[in-house]
């Protein structure tokens, strides 16, 4: 269903919601409703950004916009990622295709960002405007034989367009020129990216051919998707959203394509996520079992296991999409989205402990083992080592799974090592691994003893945050999936945890979290889950065509939060968990109503 607005800019910037995402597997690109294409880092996710408006609003941009007055209508493509964006002026209407394209063999050598232009009626002249930012280093401009060449840092870039597109200005850093769309005329432009590497200047029908190439591999992909009840169009697009952030490369699962976006205007919860967080690699992999996107499962996980298993002897929290350490945090001196700062570069909680990864990797393994596939030698002994290490670990405090520096029995991080021992043990009596089951299972008793004596509060009635304090959390509504429901406590837990963290469909992280935040679409999830898995299928339903009502203003890419009050999008987008979350709770209903 197509969306009409008029796109406005506030302080430069467009409202989160207003972005739509193209990508190929290795790079992503955030494309405004106005048409300018905001964000892309180049040529990988994790690249420095070759456009950066978001950040800036006289920042790096690739826009394709009409002169006056406009409205738009967009969509994807149905069970694609390539674009559609109609451009209504007075004067006529244009349609825009725009695509991160691959090619026969998959992904391209280089990065080909095209976009085709198609007069609908009478005329719609565009401006367009090509102004690559210096982050990769100095800037080179170059009229080569075959092509006007900009080399930026070690990158290789040109501009491709036909004749009818007469170029105004083509300065050091940037190109402006115009186009005169009629009815019934239709060319193609492209942005081209090479690192390191000869760059292929390809003819022009070529390319425009890549953009339906492209979108009959999405629809290819999306067609063995195994999902077939009420919430189908909802799930494909969820599942075509995770695809952005599945880095073909090397199989990692980047947390979110941006950095920098602000959980809060004018705050300063401005994180850099295009790395692989090993919580969110693992609830991707488990989505993308449960939704029949095997390859791609197998590809992670067997990424997730052999770059734990490289790291030793413990794993970290997070890692670079090629599976090394993330660099330490910087700030980038930018003005911020709306003037949010810092922006920043890296990320300082590859510096620290979260147990509950020790539950993500063997409940994803143990999943893998029960949908009939094989776990290699390697990756038997490492889920053994992993799980000792929960023997000798679980009474240690962390940084929980909200990665906070004040270090506490976190309830959650406790139950994933519950989960962890409970999933090894499984795993062992069945055959997959070797070690001790016994072993695992009564140390697995002790973990839930001491959560039940420590995190349980009788005034609450609730499991609380952490050991000791009467705040609650709403990761703990994930919990009723692992199967750590006893004497209905997950249950009284879900209704405090509704009770004061949830606005309607929508749920904040944690209490006092309004203070200093938005809400957060995967707890919202979570909220919908932990009534489907704890018997209340139907209430679970209604919850989630609630919450699919709030988010439907950007048809489809999720950012991590969203205020309560007015429904704007906050954070970095597209955001892994959101997605992974928002498929998970469409499959809750259909698990637990069978």
């Amino acid at each position: 269903m197509l969306n009409a607005l008029t796109p406005e800019r506030s302080s430069g910037c467009l409202p989160l919601e207003h972005y739509a995402a193209i990508g190929e597997g290795r790079s992503v690109a955030l494309v405004g409703a106005d048409g300018s294409i905001d964000w892309w880092c180049a040529p990988d996710m994790d690249s420095p950004p070759l456009f950066n408006r978001m950040h800036d609003a006289d920042g790096g941009r690739f826009s394709l916009t009409p002169i006056g007055p406009f409205k738009v209508e967009r969509r994807y493509r149905e069970d694609s990622n390539v674009l559609e964006t109609v451009f209504i002026t007075d004067n006529g209407r244009a349609r825009v295709t725009e695509s991160l394209n691959s090619g026969a063999g998959g992904r391209l050598p280089w990065c080909e960002l095209a976009r085709r232009i198609e007069g609908l009626s009478g005329t719609v002249e565009f401006e367009i405007v090509i102004n690559p930012i210096c982050a990769q280093g100095k800037v080179r401009r170059v009229n080569h034989p075959n092509a006007a060449i900009r080399y930026i840092g070690e990158l290789t870039t040109t501009f491709c367009h036909p004749d009818a597109v007469v170029v105004i200005e083509d300065e050091y850093h940037k190109t402006s020129a115009r186009y005169r769309a009629e009815a019934g005329t239709r060319i193609c432009i492209a942005y081209l990216v090479a690192d390191k590497a000869p760059l292929a200047i390809p003819e022009l029908p070529e390319i425009d051919a890549r953009i339906d190439f492209s979108d009959e591999e999405w629809r290819r992909w999306a067609s063995k998707l195994s999902y077939e009840g009420p919430f189908r169009d909802d799930l494909v697009r969820c599942a075509l959203s995770l695809k952005f952030l599945l880095y073909s490369k090397t199989g990692a699962i980047a947390a979110a394509a941006t950095s920098g976006l602000p959980e809060r205007l004018g705050g300063d919860k401005n994180y850099d996520y295009r790395f692989a967080w090993i919580r969110d690699a693992a609830y991707t992999i488990k989505a993308l079992l449960r939704a029949g996107g095997l390859s791609e499962a197998i590809a992670a996980f067997g990424w997730l296991v052999r770059t734990i298993d490289e790291d030793g002897p413990t794993p970290s929290v997070v890692y670079t999409l090629d599976g090394g350490e993330v660099p330490d945090e910087e700030v980038i001196d930018v003005p911020g989205y709306k003037g949010s700062t810092p922006v920043r570069r890296g990320n300082r909680a590859k510096e620290q402990v979260q147990l509950s990864c020790y539950g993500d990797v063997l409940e994803t393994a143990s999943l893998f083992a029960d949908k009939g596939h094989v776990l290699d030698p390697r990756t038997g002994r490492l889920l053994e080592r992993l799980a000792d290490q929960v023997v000798d670990r679980w009474q240690e405090k962390d940084a929980g799974i909200w990665e906070l520096e004040d270090q506490q029995h976190y309830t959650f991080s406790k139950i994933g090592c519950w989960l962890a021992l409970d999933r090894a043990a499984h795993l062992a009596r069945e055959g997959h691994i070797d070690g001790d089951a016994s072993r695992w299972d009564a140390e697995r008793d002790q973990v839930s003893a001491w959560i039940d004596a420590n995190c349980w509060s009788d005034k609450r009635q609730a499991y609380t945050f952490y050991a000791g304090t009467e705040k609650l959390d709403a990761s703990l509504l994930l919990t009723t999936r692992f199967g750590f429901e006893h004497d209905d406590r997950l249950k009284r837990t879900r209704d405090a945890i509704e009770s004061e963290l949830a606005v309607g469909p929508l749920v904040y992280r944690y209490s006092e979290a309004a203070e200093e935040e938005g809400t957060f679409v995967a707890c919202a999830c979570w909220l919908v889950e932990a009534y489907a898995f704890l018997g209340e299928v139907d209430h679970a339903e209604e919850l989630l065509k609630s919450l699919l009502n709030k988010l439907g203003n950007n048809f489809g890419i999720l950012s991590e939060e969203m205020d309560a009050e007015t429904g704007e999008a906050l954070g970095n987008l597209p955001q892994g968990l959101s997605h992974l979350a928002l498929l998970h709770a469409i499959y809750s209903l259909q698990e637990n109503r069978s």
